[in-house]
């Protein structure tokens, strides 16, 4: 099992966990992964990371579509990959929410399975550098000749030698764009997943794979989803400390007709649950959104307890069919035990 460490994004002061990523890296974690919202963004704190560590891939979990042309994202990915020493960076992208789509960076939310593939396929051109990057897409063409263009546009060919085949992984969670990561990408950074969910999305994954022409399957194709990691003997508190922000993302990160996160809480067979804290999180009754999400909820997505009861739970991590586990802690010793399991 390969693990990632994920850093997030910053809050209302930027500080980087340089001492945990240099852990991180001797304790033989894979990855350090970072995040972007409407605050810090993904790239530029990789590149930092990338001039004081030497083997640990560098992933941004996500580099949100909206933010940044797909040639952009291919720009940024390879300049801090040629940066890192080559090899080392993973792109991972995601389409995050229609409100932070048009709400902060002024973007049309649009058809986001054909923006998805748009994008990928731009910046595997890009990357690739086999011609002038040009591309005939239904959300994103190279030139632009739509509304406000002069008819000037040409296609380019990169100046950079980017890593040609530098990794592109999708943060993806409905059944379309599940299908769509395993076709188009090389691996999947799945929303709201937990072990018992394999079964139903292994079958999206395989009709992905089939839609590629056969070219691909689990062999070589990684899957790393993310889970909390505190080693307490208060169990109750550590699942209270996670609710906030689960309470944030099913109640406010997004509308109230369209929240992903939402959409993966009733998948996962809390739906009761995941209308009760929108309702309370939208009429400004944030504690008691917090107060409704169930213990249950948290427990399954996390490794929470003492060493012993994380050593059982984890079992069920290691055999889903999962290539990796992204984690997050505030604690060495939990990072340490995990290094210990993942061997």
């Amino acid at each position: 099992m390969k693990l990632g460490l994920s850093i997030g994004y910053s809050g209302a002061e930027l500080r980087l966990p340089v001492d945990k990523v240099l852990l991180a890296e001797r304790l033989g974690f894979d990855s350090v992964w970072t995040a972007e919202a409407y605050g810090s963004d993904a790239i530029t704190p990789l590149a930092y990371l990338a001039a004081l560590t030497k083997r640990i891939r560098l992933g941004t979990g996500i580099m949100q579509l909206a933010a940044r042309p797909p040639a952009s994202a291919a720009m940024a990915a390879g300049t801090v990959d040629a940066l890192a020493g080559g090899g080392r960076v993973i792109a991972g992208l995601g389409v995050s929410g229609p409100q932070i789509v048009e709400g902060w960076y002024g973007q049309p939310w649009g058809r986001p399975y054909w923006r998805i593939r748009d994008y990928v396929a731009i910046m595997r051109k890009v990357f690739e550098r086999k011609e002038p990057v040009a591309h005939a897409g239904r959300e994103i063409s190279l030139p632009y000749t739509g509304p406000g263009a002069l008819g000037v546009g040409k296609p380019l060919m990169p100046i950079l030698h980017m890593n040609p085949r530098l990794p592109i992984w999708l943060g993806t969670g409905t059944e379309a764009n599940v299908k769509l990561t395993a076709e188009i990408a090389d691996g999947w950074l799945p929303l709201g997943f937990v072990p018992r969910l394999m079964p139903m999305l292994r079958p999206w994954l395989e009709e992905g794979f089939r839609r590629a022409g056969g070219t691909k399957g689990f062999a070589d194709f990684e899957i790393q989803p993310r889970a909390e990691v505190a080693i307490t003997d208060d169990i109750k508190g550590a699942l209270a400390r996670q609710k906030p922000r689960v309470a944030l993302y099913v109640g406010g990160m997004g509308h109230r007709d369209k929240n992903f996160h939402k959409e993966m809480m009733i998948r996962r067979g809390f739906g009761e649950a995941a209308q009760r804290i929108q309702e309370l999180f939208l009429a400004g009754r944030k504690d008691e959104a917090v107060a409704a999400v169930p213990d249950e909820f948290c427990d399954e997505m996390a490794l929470v307890g003492p060493p012993a009861r994380i050593r059982e739970r984890y079992r069920a991590w290691a055999d889903c069919g999962i290539t990796g586990l992204t984690i997050t802690t505030e604690q060495p010793e939990a990072m340490e035990l995990m290094a210990g399991l993942a061997r």
